[in-house]
């Protein structure tokens, strides 16, 4: 099926103000980096992508996911096929002691929201820059916390668009990962259960983890935030500090000489340019201390044919 026939195609299901056709994708990264969709979706109803996902899955049609490109590299030579967009799904509602949200709110969000209704367990999300269905893909954490320790349950969709509804102690969180990865789930809603707390104590564990957070990390750069795993008995951050790699550059983008865990778009670098960066600062890590950095970040797409 080429391209002309997958918009006729698009466009007997999704309203033409919702398509776009070969989209840059560096407009949706944190990193800025990317080449374009052939077709970039913006559904706004879970039938819309239940029927998307029907329509990709019944005519072989490559088909991406995207939240709000946080953590991850979209390669220079874009995506073939369908991006879905899950922005849209950004509405956060609280019912006493439960939050319910759209895979495509901020993780910052809820947490705000949680603290306004007084309500403690989340507040280690107050910097994770993710979405909503990325935190739950990666069991996403910070300072002792993780998502892992208060999801109640959420809906998903698998590659055929049929739906499920998963309790959180199914989800076989762990550090990074998720039964979502491991099955290619896609999350359209999570509603986490949380305690009652007490808004000011609440608001300066907040304060706390912001403070320690803008201290320490490159903020005022563009990033993919935290790139590697933590290696057993080590900190990747550490090891690469260790190694020398502080400010090593490759193309426009360089190893951050504030946190040696974080890979800053310093002057207009390219997903390739991250890619190299990566691969080299692994090896030489492995060359001084043998030690394996595993990738945190995604890396999808094509790369620029020569």
């Amino acid at each position: 099926m080429d391209n002309h026939t997958i918009l006729e195609a698009l466009t007997t299901f999704l309203p033409k103000s919702l398509i776009k056709v070969d989209e840059p994708l560096k407009r949706y990264t944190f990193t800025k980096t990317g080449g374009k969709a052939d077709f970039y979706l913006s559904p706004t109803s879970h039938i819309e992508v239940q029927k998307i996902i029907e329509f990709a899955y019944n005519n072989q049609i490559p088909l991406t996911f995207l939240g709000n490109g946080s953590n991850i590299i979209i390669r220079d030579g874009g995506i073939r096929g369908i991006v879905i967009s899950l922005l849209q799904f950004n509405q956060i509602t609280v019912n006493n002691q439960s939050i319910t949200c759209g895979s495509g709110a901020a993780i910052i969000d809820v947490s705000r929201r949680a603290r306004n209704h007084h309500l403690t367990g989340l507040e280690f999300a107050c910097g994770i820059p993710g979405s909503v269905g990325g935190a739950v893909y990666m069991n996403a954490g910070a300072y002792g916390g993780e998502v892992k320790d208060c999801i109640d349950y959420i809906k998903a969709v698998d590659d055929t668009g049929q739906l499920h509804v998963i309790k959180g102690e199914d989800l076989e969180l762990d550090y990074r990962t998720s039964i979502v990865q491991r099955k290619h789930l896609v999350v359209l809603e999570a509603t986490f259960k949380l305690k009652d707390g007490d808004i000011n104590s609440i608001q300066a564990t907040m304060d706390d983890l912001t403070q320690r957070r803008e201290d320490k990390q490159p903020l005022e750069y563009p990033s993919c935030g935290s790139v590697f795993q933590r290696p057993p008995n080590h900190f990747a951050g550490k090891l690469i500090q260790d190694a020398g790699l502080q400010g090593h550059r490759i193309g426009g983008v360089e190893v951050s000489t504030k946190h040696a865990g974080f890979i800053v778009n310093v002057d207009n670098g390219t997903a390739t340019d991250y890619e190299n960066i990566i691969k080299h600062v692994q090896s030489v890590v492995k060359e001084k201390f043998d030690v394996e950095l595993k990738r945190e970040v995604r890396i999808i797409g094509e790369r620029l044919k020569d």
